[in-house]
């Protein structure tokens, strides 16, 4: 096997296990959106979105994702990915700080998803298989 090929089968690994943990959160917003309020007001200070808006939310998510998971717009949807990712892992710093307090020491599973995040944008040009771009 070569070394591109390699490479590739890689990065579509990475690909599609990015999305299926990102699919999943904007999910979320549409199965139980009291429970992404409740995210958006802890993490991100946003209070009082309605259900309305966070299923809008989840839904504009969800047609973003399937365009990352088909390889589509790279440049903005990997980009777009590697963003939302960087700023939920950071808006949890305060969990950082205390790990062994409730569940805290799960947030540090958003690092290695972040790094992931960063070599899918990194190495876009090199991710082909099974892609929609050209």
């Amino acid at each position: 096997m070569t070394q591109n090929l390699r490479l590739a089968r890689s990065l579509l690994f990475l690909r599609l296990s990015v999305f299926v943990v990102m699919f999943m959160w904007a999910l979320d917003k549409l199965v139980n959106p009291e429970h992404t309020a409740g995210i958006y007001e802890h993490f991100y200070g946003l209070h009082g979105l309605g259900g309305a808006l966070i299923r809008l939310i989840g839904v504009t998510e969800i047609a973003f994702l399937l365009a990352f998971a088909a390889g589509l717009w790279k440049r903005w949807t990997y980009g777009g990915v590697l963003l939302l990712h960087a700023a939920s892992t950071l808006s949890s710093y305060r969990q950082y700080l205390s790990p062994w307090e409730s569940s805290h020491l799960l947030f540090f599973a958003a690092w290695p998803m972040l790094a992931a995040c960063y070599a899918l944008y990194a190495l876009r040009e090199d991710d082909v298989l099974l892609t929609m771009s050209r």
